[in-house]
């Protein structure tokens, strides 16, 4: 129907251990963020592979970039085609996956990002 993906953020990925901060705006979660807004639980340790899996089967998804220890995928809303960036950083030292979710375009998104994180734990811990 409509189209607003917006374009494909340069600045992902972990450096130095982090995944990107959140920009501020009530859009974006982040298990490493120190801002209440923003901050989420990262998610149980578990293997990127099997994670994939959970991600993949998830509506509208599409998974852009996957290596041992990250995972990055993007999420498309149905109505407007809107964009969230969602990575995931198993962090073997904290025994961790640390996550943010994102989206592109907008400052609200009503709270999707942490509902969509909220329902992968839910699905990991459903496997457990």
């Amino acid at each position: 129907m409509f189209n607003f993906s917006g374009t494909r953020p340069n600045n992902l990925g972990v450096k130095d251990g982090k995944l990107t901060a959140c920009p501020g705006t009530p859009n974006c979660v982040n298990s490493q963020s120190s801002d209440a807004q923003s901050k989420i639980a990262p998610l149980p340790n578990m293997a990127i592979s099997e994670l994939k899996k959970i991600v993949e089967n998830m509506e509208r998804t599409t998974i852009i970039e996957e290596t041992d220890n990250y995972l990055y995928a993007e999420f498309k809303t149905p109505l407007m085609g809107f964009v969230d960036d969602v990575e995931f950083y198993l962090n073997s030292n904290e025994n961790v996956i640390h996550v943010r979710s994102a989206s592109r375009l907008g400052k609200s998104d009503l709270g999707l990002n942490r509902k969509r994180v909220e329902e992968i734990r839910a699905k990991i811990q459903s496997k457990n």
